[in-house]
């Protein structure tokens, strides 16, 4: 059974100034990570710009992740698509590329109903062999998966989690409180993951790891410990970088910041990419309030 339980770096995909994957760059923070004691890596989420990303880029990521790793730490990897059909071979390829587990966000654009997710959900869930982590994130999807909907879904094998970057904890506590309790409950949101922990949840998947994963990771392990007041004041640290993310588009904020702390995971795919002094000039000064 998949055990998911700390911080997951929610990675950036690194480019190249072409907007080319850069693969040494993407092998170079496969390490960072890891090093930093990050739990396990979720490559092509949000922040990792799965959705600028075409069928084969994401399959070079996968490949590049997965072969650096070499079984570290588990491996997750976004494969949700708009449609049913697309998300079914997306998955299965990464399978095939060795993920330990894959992150599947609710399709997009077109309006769905509780019901046509839990179909596309469910049939995802009977065409492939590999746990699958739900990611509910809907002021990106415009849709909110329902606890109700979630408690059906997490009777089937091989649905084992979710993560839930909505920002309303009460989502949270009722995932928790209507699934199994080997059911996995992640935080999308940084400023969340304490308190998911202490309410019965495993963790959080996390965006900010991508400029302070040690931090991000002292969290969980101050939390493990018992000691909730070194694990609350990490937590409470993150705000004003935090606070920078309404500087933008919050991933590409992100990317923008982890460049600025000396990774060169180079700029977001356009027109989403921020390059901005004015920007740069705010975020370096939130910085150094971290050296």
């Amino acid at each position: 059974m998949l055990k998911l339980n700390g911080i997951i770096a929610a990675m950036t995909t690194p480019l190249t100034m072409e907007e080319k994957v850069n693969e040494q760059e993407l092998r170079n923070q496969v390490n960072r990570f890891i090093k930093a004691g990050i739990h396990s890596l979720f490559c092509l989420g949000t922040n990792g710009e799965f959705y600028a990303l075409s069928f084969e880029e994401k399959l070079k990521v996968i490949s590049i992740v997965v072969d650096e790793t070499k079984g570290r730490v588990p491996v997750l990897a976004g494969t949700g698509c708009i449609t049913t059909k697309e998300t079914i071979e997306l998955t299965k390829k990464a399978k095939e590329l060795g993920v330990d587990a894959v992150s599947v966000i609710s399709p997009y654009f077109a309006g769905c109903s509780q019901e046509v997710l839990y179909n596309h959900f469910s049939t995802l869930a009977d065409s492939v062999d590999i746990p699958i982590i739900l990611y509910n994130i809907p002021a990106r999807t415009g849709v909110n998966i329902d606890y109700t909907t979630v408690a059906r879904l997490a009777k089937i094998k091989n649905i084992v989690g979710i993560k839930d970057s909505s920002g309303n904890f009460d989502n949270v506590l009722r995932y928790i409180e209507e699934t199994p309790e080997d059911f996995i409950v992640l935080s999308g949101n940084d400023s969340l993951i304490l308190w998911t922990l202490m309410a019965g949840g495993n963790g959080g998947i996390s965006g900010i790891s991508n400029i302070l994963p040690e931090i991000m990771v002292s969290i969980y392990e101050e939390w493990k410990k018992g000691d909730f007041k070194k694990s609350k004041k990490a937590q409470d640290s993150i705000r004003e970088i935090r606070d920078t993310l309404k500087f933008g588009n919050p991933n590409s904020i992100v990317k923008f910041a982890t460049n600025l702390v000396g990774n060169p995971v180079g700029p977001a795919k356009a027109p989403f990419n921020v390059d901005s002094k004015k920007i740069e000039v705010k975020l370096l000064k939130v910085l150094e309030l971290y050296k």
